[in-house]
């Protein structure tokens, strides 16, 4: 069966960790406030707050993430447990928590784009160098996200995520070398800047 078609961004989604280990779908529950206003959706970046709970990241060249949001669960008042794709945002409970993808180690893949939702490509000489994100706000039809990384890339050390690999399925025909889907890993915060997995920021949150 043919790849599919990549016509729209879709978030950060898991794939497996750093050297071919197996994501087995461990996830890490952090707690969402009551009311949060905003938001998010499933493989949406977010990161901890300094109050301890979940919030959405909205950065692009200076995102600090604690990883991506798979889901979440709540108390509602007329039917009881739930559980959801995204956290709809204004949700009175005092029990929320978020399903997160928070190994510093983990590989997603990604869709690129030129600008907000158009897809585009890089290409190989791409791996090995850092990219923005770019954050769209996701369907609150299907609970998916809409983030995507930026196609120009660049070396410079605060871009919080690092394209490990192409994705060879998505090669563009007749365009030999340009991929519309990549892999890609949180990067190490450099010493005394932002970007990168909170988890390996020596100054904490």
């Amino acid at each position: 069966m043919a790849y599919p078609s990549v016509t729209a961004p879709y978030g950060l989604l898991p794939i497996n960790l750093i050297g071919g280990q197996v994501f087995a779908g461990a996830t890490r529950q952090i707690p969402i406030a009551s009311n949060s206003a905003t938001a998010i959706f499933y493989g949406d970046v977010v990161k901890l707050a300094n109050t301890g709970l979940l919030v959405q990241d909205t950065g692009t060249d200076a995102a600090t993430p604690v990883g991506v949001l798979l889901g979440c669960s709540y108390t509602d008042p007329t039917y009881g447990k739930t559980f959801r794709q995204y956290y709809p945002g204004a949700v009175n409970a005092s029990d929320i928590v978020a399903f997160v993808a928070d190994d510093p180690d983990q590989l997603f893949k990604v869709a690129v784009v030129s600008g907000t939702t158009v897809v585009t490509y890089v290409n190989r000489t791409s791996v090995g160098n850092n990219a923005l994100l770019v954050q769209n706000v996701g369907s609150t039809i299907t609970g998916n996200s809409a983030v995507a990384i930026l196609a120009t890339t660049a070396t410079t050390n605060t871009y919080p995520i690092r394209i490990i690999d192409v994705i060879p399925d998505t090669a563009i025909a007749g365009n030999p070398g340009s991929y519309t889907e990549v892999i890609v890993k949180w990067n190490v915060p450099t010493t005394g800047a932002v970007g990168g997995h909170q988890y390996t920021q020596a100054t904490g949150v």
